[in-house]
């Protein structure tokens, strides 16, 4: 207990932190005070020590996991995430965790390797879970991407209409045109651009799970005509569009395909053609993925800074015709599904068990905070081929989300 002891002390500056060893003695850090967050902690498994203090990030969440680390208090786990998330820099300023980042920085386009086959791998590990569970917690239309939080009081399914709204309002769209939506999840923002617009949409997904969904709810809603709902890598398509839409997808990429991906928007794009990019992205320059979250949630995922998605836009010779960030947006996103999630507990455990309850919290309050507190934001980003693809003032964006809102 020696080493954490010392290492907690250094880290824990804003709240407090009461821990009590597997030995049954109380440890106190932090200075505490009123408005700040406090947790108490209980080790069951003297093995955490040397493993928390080398690697906290990964083994704090497993322990969670697993039951080898619970919380004594009433606040649960979120009081805990909120002292990580209030003192995360002075953690990862420790001299362990700074030799840790910086080989896991060296290493990150192997955890991001998204060839074809690996991609689909790493899709389903997350989306192929349960239509049914994951309807315990998003809004009516599955909208699993950051809602659009414009007025106090709106329910979350009014923030993720007006998500789909405002991303819809920026492709310029018009009756007749054909629409790629990348990465479509179950098919709501296909749906959305069909009805509101009267465009074709192809909606590609590398879920078994959406694309049954998707292609059921099109059927359901008489768009077989407008909305096809494919299983089909992006890099697969063929066909020419006269929009492209990407919500939620470019964050599974990887950095090596960077390239790749915007290349392929390029050569999709009809000539005056537009393609609407939103995506999690990081303040700040190139990171990596956390290890907890790699490794139990998103497989080869990754959250890319400006610098680095901007770049790789350059190469593939597209115009950036606008770019918007969204910063607590989806930190309100995170709280409400979790706030969802929380009511329908019992029912997940009836799917699952309580360890993945245990994962999934832990997912969606670490995501929240990560937002709310960290370098986390969401980035849209217009791309055109031609300077003269779209109108010169964004007053057309703005009369159309009025319109469809």
């Amino acid at each position: 207990m020696k080493l954490l002891s010392k290492m907690l002390s250094r880290f824990v500056k804003v709240g407090q932190m009461t821990v009590i060893d597997a030995s049954g003695a109380t440890h106190v850090f932090g200075p505490g005070g009123e408005g700040t967050p406090h947790a108490t902690v209980k080790i069951h498994d003297k093995a955490l020590y040397t493993s928390l203090f080398f690697n906290p990030e990964l083994k704090a969440g497993e322990a969670y996991m697993d039951g080898r680390l619970t919380i004594e208090d009433g606040g649960g786990i979120r009081n805990l995430l909120e002292i990580f998330a209030h003192n995360r820099t002075a953690l990862r300023s420790q001299p362990s965790q700074k030799i840790l980042k910086r080989y896991l920085k060296k290493i990150r386009r192997y955890h991001q390797r998204n060839e074809t086959s690996a991609s689909r791998k790493n899709v389903q590990h997350h989306y192929d879970l349960s239509n049914d569970f994951y309807r315990l917690f998003l809004d009516e239309d599955l909208q699993y991407s950051c809602g659009y939080w414009p007025k106090d009081g709106m329910t979350l399914e009014e923030a993720q209409r007006a998500k789909k709204a405002h991303i819809a309002a920026k492709l310029n769209l018009k009756p007749g045109m054909k629409v790629l939506d990348i990465g479509c999840g179950w098919g709501g923002m296909s749906i959305f651009i069909a009805q509101n617009f009267d465009c074709e949409v192809v909606g590609v997904t590398l879920s078994d799970e959406q694309h049954a969904l998707g292609r059921q709810r099109v059927k359901e809603l008489g768009l077989e005509g407008k909305v096809d709902i494919r299983i089909q890598d992006y890099r697969h398509v063929e066909e020419k569009f006269d929009a492209i839409v990407s919500v939620g997808m470019f964050e599974h990429v990887g950095i090596a395909h960077y390239l790749e991906y915007f290349s392929k928007i390029r050569d999709l794009l009809t000539d005056d053609g537009a393609a609407l990019v939103h995506s999690i992205g990081r303040k700040g320059g190139p990171g990596t993925t956390g290890a907890w979250i790699r490794k139990y949630i998103f497989p080869g995922g990754y959250s890319p800074a400006l610098s680095e998605t901007f770049a790789e836009i350059e190469k593939a010779g597209l115009w950036v015709t606008d770019c918007e960030i969204w910063r607590i947006h989806y930190a309100e996103t995170l709280k409400e599904w979790d706030n969802r999630f929380q009511a329908n507990r019992a029912k997940v455990a009836e799917m699952f068990d309580e360890r993945f309850c245990r994962m999934w919290e832990f997912y969606l309050i670490v995501s929240e905070f990560s937002f709310r507190h960290g370098k986390h934001m969401n980035f849209q980003i217009q791309l055109a081929k031609d300077v003269n693809a779209l109108p010169l003032a964004r007053d057309y964006m703005i009369e159309t989300e009025q319109k469809i809102s």
